[in-house]
């Protein structure tokens, strides 16, 4: 943790739309904030419990989930949280979420909830990664009142930019009621095809929505689109099914060092007067590689192919 610095950076991963590689995004980059040496904690706030299945937690075995910290006022945190690999903890959702929204409808401070009952475990990490639903209730609003900055996944698509307009958006009228010093610091391209012009033309648009906000009094005028797209990997959707992060699965993808490099910009933007951890990666450059191969490019020779990525 840096020097003099009490509470860590807590970011909440959101975007409404499915599919846009949200979870595999969450889960990975966390991994890699460990791998860099930073302590981190990952919540797990959508009932569907992929980012748990993801690390490998079956949601009905554990003790005590998110879902406990949420309803049970004498719920102690510390015993809600599993060790998943060096640096790196988790607290599990479970399909009981889905309740606690009704369950918390009638509580006057149910926005505020999961930032009491984790107070006292935040000061012991660096980084905290949340998963959010893709939906704006009492769950995501937890975690936007819990976090202080926003990254949102998206792919380089002309319907995912407006989705993304519109989801921010909705943050700042968030912001202005829950949470008036939350930032939308990073967007994430996921699933990325560098070599067409949708995609150039789609960014472009983007970094040009974000620059002409600099001066505007709103969430994301400090926002940045994070350096490199992900590309697509076949890796990271076999991942998941092995409970595994990229990095325990195929640490030599493509995709485990996509999301290295990501990891060393978001701490070089984290500490922007210092030099961002350097981990054991292999060099690869996300300009000239290619990110979608032609079915006569595919050879059966080498299964690390670029195709398809989880949510």
């Amino acid at each position: 943790m840096d020097a003099g610095r009490r509470e860590p950076h807590i970011v909440a991963v959101i975007n409404q739309k499915g599919g846009v590689g949200k979870t595999t995004s969450a889960v990975n980059l966390g991994a890699a904030l460990a791998q860099a040496g930073q302590r981190v904690l990952m919540i797990d706030l959508d009932p569907q419990a992929h980012m748990s299945l993801h690390l490998g937690i079956d949601p009905d075995a554990v003790e005590q989930s998110v879902y406990d910290l949420m309803v049970d006022e004498g719920c102690d945190a510390s015993k809600a949280v599993t060790r998943i690999d060096d640096n790196l903890d988790a607290i599990a959702a479970e399909t009981d979420l889905a309740a606690a929204e009704s369950e918390l409808a009638s509580n006057p401070h149910r926005n505020e909830l999961l930032r009491n009952r984790l107070s006292a475990i935040l000061p012991t990490y660096d980084a905290v990664v949340i998963d959010c639903p893709p939906s704006l209730g009492v769950l995501t609003l937890n975690a936007l009142v819990l976090a202080n900055e926003v990254f949102v996944p998206m792919q380089a698509h002309f319907l995912a930019l407006q989705g993304v307009g519109k989801l921010l958006e909705t943050i700042g009228l968030v912001c202005n009621s829950v949470n008036p010093d939350l930032q939308v610091t990073g967007i994430i391209l996921c699933m990325h095809e560098r070599q067409t012009m949708l995609a150039r033309e789609v960014v472009s648009d983007l970094e040009e929505f974000i620059e002409s906000s600099r001066d505007q009094d709103v969430p994301w005028r400090a926002c940045r689109v994070l350096q490199p797209p992900i590309r697509r990997n076949i890796k990271l959707a076999e991942a998941p099914s092995f409970g595994q992060t990229i990095f325990q699965y195929e640490p030599g993808c493509h995709g485990a060092n996509d999301y290295r490099q990501l990891a060393d910009d978001v701490l070089s933007g984290w500490n922007p007067s210092a030099e961002a951890t350097t981990t054991d990666s292999v060099e690869v450059d996300s300009e000239s590689a290619p990110c979608v191969e032609t079915p006569t490019e595919i050879t059966p020779t080498d299964p690390d192919r670029d195709r398809v990525e989880s949510a």
